[in-house]
């Protein structure tokens, strides 16, 4: 089962007053008693666009694996959070890619 979460949350503005925003995961994938989040990025270009992709998984509180796809060929790297950066290749060939 696929589905789609939304969160919301409350960010500072740089005038002092809060603003509430909706972050959303692109997928949550459900396979047994295992559930991945997944983002979907076309590029990661940037700190700001890294972040941007990040902070959703980041504000689910659960430790299931995250995941963020991006168009290019990259290496596969986990960060301190936990969060597993993979290209799009090789998350669609790779019968595996969701337990890497």
């Amino acid at each position: 089962m696929i589905e789609f979460k939304r969160s919301k949350y409350l960010q500072k503005q740089p005038d002092g007053t809060w603003q509430r925003k909706q972050l959303e995961i692109d997928f949550v994938a459900n396979k047994g008693s295992r559930r991945y989040y997944i983002q979907s990025a076309f590029m990661m270009p940037d700190e700001e666009k890294r972040q941007k992709e990040e902070r959703p998984l980041l504000r689910v509180d659960d430790s299931f694996k995250k995941i963020i796809v991006v168009r290019d060929n990259i290496i596969l790297r986990r960060d301190d959070n936990g969060l597993v950066t993979i290209g799009l290749r090789q998350f669609l060939l790779d019968e595996n890619s969701l337990d890497l």
